[in-house]
């Protein structure tokens, strides 16, 4: 018996609660979860920090996934970045032991959950209000801010796809 693979989010309809026009925003979080999900589901350990020809690691664009969706929900709220979320960019991409495929996926399910949360919560009426970005106060909006973070994520997470399928072919 086979199990039949579901459509992508974007074609399985509404996510319920969340406003109209961030419908695409949750798709493609979502969507990018379950990719990185199932590509790493039989994915070797000891190949997680592994940067091909000095390229990002698998470890790398998945944490840095999770650091991008904190930060620009982060902005898009109106707040700067605190320490912790400086220090976790800071972070990113190094190599540790401690930094295990079950957390990186724990921290990626956890940070998109929030996102979710957050998008549910958000008004339609305030998707245009100005936000400013970074030590440069670069101004956006709510919803371009949600967008990148929609757009980044599943940059990374094709990053993500292809990097993990490279080093486990050159590891035979």
């Amino acid at each position: 018996m086979t199990t039949e693979k579901l459509p992508e989010y974007w074609q399985r309809g509404p996510i319920d609660g969340i406003p109209g026009l961030l419908q695409p925003v949750a798709h493609t979080l979502l969507q990018a979860r379950q990719e990185v999900e199932e590509v790493l589901t039989n994915f070797p350990a000891e190949l997680l920090w592994q940067k091909p020809n000095g390229l990002a690691s698998v470890a790398f664009h998945i944490q840095h996934i999770t650091g991008v969706i904190n930060r620009l929900f982060t902005y898009a709220s109106g707040a700067m970045l605190n320490a912790q979320q400086l220090d976790y960019l800071q972070q990113e991409g190094i190599a540790s032991p401690d930094v295990t495929k079950q957390i990186l996926l724990q921290n990626l399910h956890h940070q998109i959950q929030q996102a979710i949360t957050v998008l549910s919560l958000t008004h339609e009426n305030i998707l245009t209000e100005k936000r400013l970005v970074g030590r440069k106060q670069i101004p956006s909006t709510v919803i371009g801010l949600f967008f990148h973070a929609a757009e980044h994520t599943m940059r990374h997470t094709g990053q993500v796809l292809v990097t993990a399928e490279f080093v486990k072919a050159i590891a035979v």
